[in-house]
């Protein structure tokens, strides 16, 4: 392992950012990327993110085993972040209606702030779950207003609705987790991509039929999903959770549906309705209440402390 230089605490938040603004791309994307096997879809995404990682390291002469020869319980860590979630919210979205899926897999904001309050150093605040429940109702109000009906949940989806519950947690853990990892550089995220890409290859193998994309323009959106929201995101947001305000930004996490929602309406097959507007106030103000220490006097250059197992 080398020693980093890592960046402050607000650089690092900003950096977190950049994830979110992404993923709220994720869909729109998906969308043109056309009837891609998920599978598949997510080695090559994959496959590009850790290609990322690679030209970084021939550019500036590094040896890879730099960045990889780290311990085995951040490999684990890493590879049961990135590929099981995947899993869990493919599996989810497969096996449950895809709005109700959807809502419950937005839980992980929430779970993000929640379990940050755990971390050594860090406490819950009212106004941290005050702002995150705003976003919450948010999250809610969005999803219902977008589906025009309400929530009903059977017992025959209960496979899908695990899956969705579990994927939530699994990201809110690893982002959470990663902090514990702080001193595990942010380039050994292209060795978790890279494994995470094989074991979707296999899985695509064995589960899937095969479907490649079908045109150039397909190819390019499966491009920008591996260098943005499914591949070069998990860079910048390894930044932010190792370094960043983990719990500012778990609630501002709150903003990708919404933002994702207008990406819809404005280029994709969405309408603005009283659901889009009210979820806007409400995720909105939640972001603000929720950031209410960073509106008081704090010392400059305030940095985070990072803790590692």
């Amino acid at each position: 392992m080398t020693d980093t230089v890592h960046p402050s605490s607000g650089k690092a938040t900003a950096t977190g950012v950049l994830a979110l603004v992404s993923w709220a791309t994720l869909a729109i994307l998906t969308v043109g990327a056309g009837t891609v096997p998920p599978f598949l879809m997510v080695g090559l995404a994959f496959t590009i993110a850790a290609s990322l990682a690679v030209i970084k390291w021939l550019i500036k002469g590094e040896s890879p085993l730099v960045h990889l020869r780290q311990p085995l319980r951040a490999w684990a860590l890493g590879i049961f972040g990135l590929f099981g979630y995947h899993v869990l919210i493919f599996l989810a979205l497969q096996s449950a209606p895809p709005v109700e899926a959807n809502l419950i897999n937005y839980l992980w904001p929430l779970l993000i702030v929640f379990f940050s309050g755990f971390l050594p150093g860090h406490r819950l605040h009212w106004f941290q779950i005050g702002g995150t429940l705003m976003g919450l109702i948010g999250v809610v109000v969005l999803v219902l207003g977008k589906s025009g009906q309400g929530l009903s949940f059977d017992p025959q989806y209960a496979v899908g609705y695990g899956a969705a519950l579990a994927a939530a947690v699994v990201w809110a853990a690893y982002s959470v987790l990663s902090r514990l990892f702080a001193t595990v550089p942010t380039d050994a995220v292209g060795g978790f991509c890279a494994v995470g890409a094989v074991l979707a290859f296999v899985c695509h193998a064995l589960f899937e039929p095969a479907g490649l994309p079908q045109s150039l323009t397909q190819w390019g959106l499966v491009l920008l999903l591996g260098l943005g929201p499914a591949g070069g995101a998990f860079f910048v947001w390894d930044i932010g959770m190792k370094h960043g305000d983990i719990q500012l930004l778990g609630t501002l996490s709150y903003a990708v549906p919404l933002m994702s929602t207008l990406l819809l309406i404005v280029f994709g097959p969405g309408a603005l309705n009283w659901g889009v507007a009210l979820s806007c106030l409400l995720i909105v103000g939640g972001a603000l209440l929720a950031s209410l220490d960073r509106w008081r006097k704090r010392p400059a250059g305030d940095a985070v402390t990072a803790e590692t197992p």
